[in-house]
C-alpha cells in the first residue's frame, strides 16, 4: 500500500536545520516531530518540536535531509501535508499546506479538517 508523505520544502528544511544547529541538535540523531491537537480557532492546531525517540505509534518520513516523526492519529489529519517556510511581509515562518484542511485560521497553525475520507480500495466481503 502506498503511504502518503509528510514533507518539508527546501526552505523549511534549511530554516529548521539552522534552528537545530543553533540549539546544538544533531540532525542525524534528532527528528522534527509534527502533530495535531484539538484546539485553536478552527478546531485543530499543528504542533512541531524536536524529538530523538521514535515510539511504537510513530510513522517516520525523511524529507530534504531531515527525519520527520508523526504519530498515527495525527497522521490521519495531516497526511500529504507539505511544510514550507514563508518569508513574506504578512507571514514569516512555518506554513502548513494541508490538502485535508477545510479552512485555516489567520494564525496559520489552526485548521478545520475536511472530515472522514472515502475508503481506499478496501476489500469488503459480499456476505
Amino acid at each position: 500500500m502506498f503511504q502518503k508523505m509528510i514533507s518539508l520544502t527546501e526552505n523549511a528544511a534549511k530554516e529548521i536545520s539552522t534552528i537545530m544547529k543553533h540549539e546544538g541538535l544533531n540532525s542525524e540523531e534528532v527528528c522534527v516531530r509534527i502533530g495535531v491537537k484539538a484546539g485553536g480557532c478552527s478546531g485543530f492546531t499543528y504542533t512541531m518540536d524536536f524529538d530523538d525517540k521514535k515510539r511504537r505509534v510513530d510513522l517516520f518520513f525523511e524529507s530534504n535531509g531531515l527525519g520527520i516523526l508523526v504519530d498515527k492519529k495525527s497522521y490521519l489529519f495531516i497526511r500529504d501535508t507539505v511544510i514550507d517556510w514563508k518569508y513574506d511581509l504578512t507571514h514569516h515562518g512555518v506554513n502548513f499546506e494541508n490538502p485535508a484542511a477545510k479552512m485555516t485560521c489567520g494564525c496559520r497553525v489552526s485548521f478545520m479538517h475536511d472530515g472522514p475520507e472515502q475508503k481506499e480500495n478496501v476489500f469488503e466481503p459480499t456476505w
